[in-house]
């Protein structure tokens, strides 16, 4: 008998009357500063302070072990600009504040690598003039932590997490001179 439930089941499934498992939430990445497709303010641009903006996640998958961040241009006029780079933050922690410190280590836990002006940290968006850029906020969730030896630059980061990404989440900004 158990065999004729099993072969009920899976006509239901094929069919698609099966009851479908509730999905694991999607991760999410909001931030105060930077609405969803909109200008980026000054003050986290070279046109200002220069400061990284706040961001925040929710809805990460249980298998997290860390997380890690780049913020990249793809509009830029020699290929794709990365302008941050930050891993190993602490699954625990659902955000990063406005301002975190051009420094090797993040004070919640983490590290900042290397962005494409070869300084660590955040540097925020600095097109040339006549262009609106695209800045993409990629968040992952890792099921591990990262050693691509300290500090990394993004292509670093992007081989090591290779195999051991359960989540992605995007911001997009935009910026123009």
């Amino acid at each position: 008998m158990p065999n004729v439930q099993i072969s009920i089941l899976l006509i239901f499934a094929l069919l698609g009357l099966a009851k479908a498992q509730p999905a694991e939430a999607q991760l999410r990445l909001t931030s105060t500063a930077i609405a969803s497709g909109a200008a980026i303010a000054d003050d986290y641009a070279c046109t200002g302070a220069d400061r990284s903006p706040a961001l925040a996640w929710s809805d990460a998958p249980q298998s997290t072990k860390s997380f890690a961040l780049i913020v990249d241009d793809p509009d830029a006029p020699g290929g794709t600009f990365v302008h941050w780079v930050a891993y190993n933050i602490p699954a625990r922690e659902t955000s990063l504040p406005a301002g975190v410190p051009q420094t090797a280590k993040i004070a919640d836990g983490g590290t900042n690598g290397i962005n494409g002006f070869e300084h660590i940290g955040y540097n925020g968006p600095c097109p040339p003039p006549g262009k609106m850029h695209h800045y993409h906020f990629h968040l992952f969730a890792l099921d591990s932590t990262l050693t691509p030896g300290d500090p990394a630059a993004a292509a670093a980061i992007r081989s090591a997490m290779s195999g051991h990404v359960v989540a992605t989440a995007e911001l997009v900004g935009t910026f123009e001179r």
